[in-house]
């Protein structure tokens, strides 16, 4: 499953939000963060990434290492673009307290009243199921194998030579004019009749268990278009994306520069093809560092009762842990990074209090987390997947050295 591509090795470990100033650094200490941060990337897992450090008012280091493209040796920048995977879903929290804000619906309302379709856990059939449930992850909707196979579709109209149409033997590459509405996917996949409901929900009543779904998060975005009457890619546009000046990212190729769009690797040697997705809020914002790193910012001020996007109440919202111990079949207290141990509305918290989220998807890796204790925060976006020790060591090892640095960089 997407989320977990990043979790499977675990051994370790402005003025205003519209404008985010980049601080200056000393020189030595720039190179020597860079020296430490080109030694792991020496090692040849990932062929490009790009790293930053904030707080809440400033960019305090953000760097890009090795290619967007290997053929033709094209740099990863600061300015590269890629997807982010389920980084992704902290938009959807974020637009879903927008919407609230708006008067369109509030978190305690059951999907039903917003849906033109049936859903309802078959175990379940009289207990609704509720968007702040869909928020938490407590809605009992699973992701199925036709989540897999049926939600990655190649873009149109590309050079296809070289490239893997599968990912890890079980993610496949639709045809670009297969594909469908997102309002039919999730009508095939959670309603009664639906093609391709299997498993679709859990033995579990809505509201009780944690149980991570992609499929449960796309559902909240289409709530949104349906109270809002916007599409959610226009319905975060506005209310995200050009507010924060994040003039860079967007959620469709045609919204992006694709000039500046990265190639995506299955490992260092196998490029795979550019691809989109019919459940793209879960996982398909197509953004740089340089506009994260403002998203970010916005996160902490958000956080400490400052920020612009929301109110202070919606953000208290936004940011409130839901579960307790009771919520979880397990519970990862081995992994800080981890978004699984609580969450607020689609933002993560790992056991130690680090609030953000990690994403995967084929050909990429990325994680944003703030530790509220000291403001600062660390994001990493890579353009190559990796699927053992040494992989995980290089990728938390870059992690740690920012973490190294980022106290420097603050004073």
């Amino acid at each position: 499953m997407k989320k977990n591509l990043l979790l499977i090795f675990v051994y370790a470990a402005l003025t205003s939000c519209n404008s985010l100033k980049v601080k200056p650094i000393q020189p030595h200490i720039k190179d020597s963060l860079n020296t430490e941060i080109n030694a792991l990337y020496q090692q040849g897992i990932f062929n490009g990434f790009a790293v930053s450090i904030v707080d809440d008012t400033s960019t305090l280091y953000q760097q890009g290492f090795g290619f967007s493209e290997t053929k033709s040796k094209k740099a990863y920048t600061n300015h590269t673009l890629q997807n982010i995977a389920s980084v992704s879903k902290t938009f959807v929290g974020i637009a879903l307290l927008k919407a609230q804000e708006l008067g369109k619906f509030h978190l305690d309302d059951p999907i039903q009243k917003y849906l033109p379709f049936k859903v309802a856990n078959p175990n379940f059939p009289q207990t609704p199921i509720t968007i702040r449930q869909l928020a938490a992850h407590t809605s009992s909707i699973t992701d199925n194998e036709f989540y897999l196979s049926k939600t990655y579709y190649l873009k149109p109209d590309q050079n296809l030579a070289g490239a893997k149409l599968n990912f890890d033997d079980e993610q496949v590459f639709n045809p670009s004019g297969s594909i469908i509405s997102m309002a039919s996917f999730l009508e095939n996949v959670l309603t009664e009749n639906g093609k391709w409901n299997k498993n679709s929900f859990s033995a579990h009543k809505p509201g009780t268990i944690y149980e991570y779904s992609n499929v449960g998060t796309t559902l909240a975005a289409f709530i949104i278009e349906q109270a809002t009457g916007q599409s959610f890619s226009d319905f975060t546009k506005q209310y995200i994306l050009k507010p924060l000046k994040m003039n860079d990212s967007g959620w469709k190729f045609e919204e992006i520069n694709f000039s500046a769009f990265s190639r995506l690797y299955e490992n260092p040697q196998t490029v795979l093809p550019y691809y989109h997705s019919i459940t793209y809020p879960d996982g398909g914002l197509i953004t740089n560092i340089n506009d994260l790193s403002k998203y970010l910012a916005e996160l902490m001020k958000g956080y400490n009762g400052k920020g612009t996007l929301l109110t202070s109440e919606s953000y208290k919202e936004y940011f409130k842990p839901q579960l307790a111990a009771k919520n979880f079949t397990e519970r990862n207290e081995q992994n800080p990074y981890s978004e699984s141990y609580n969450t607020g509305a689609f933002i993560g918290y790992g056991y130690t209090g680090f609030i953000g989220h990690t994403g995967g998807d084929p050909g990429v890796m990325s994680i944003m987390f703030f530790d509220p204790k000291n403001n600062l925060g660390r994001i990493m976006v890579f353009n190559t997947n990796f699927s053992d020790k040494k992989g995980n060591d290089v990728f938390y090892g870059i992690w740690n050295v920012l973490e190294k640095y980022q106290g420097k960089l603050s004073k």
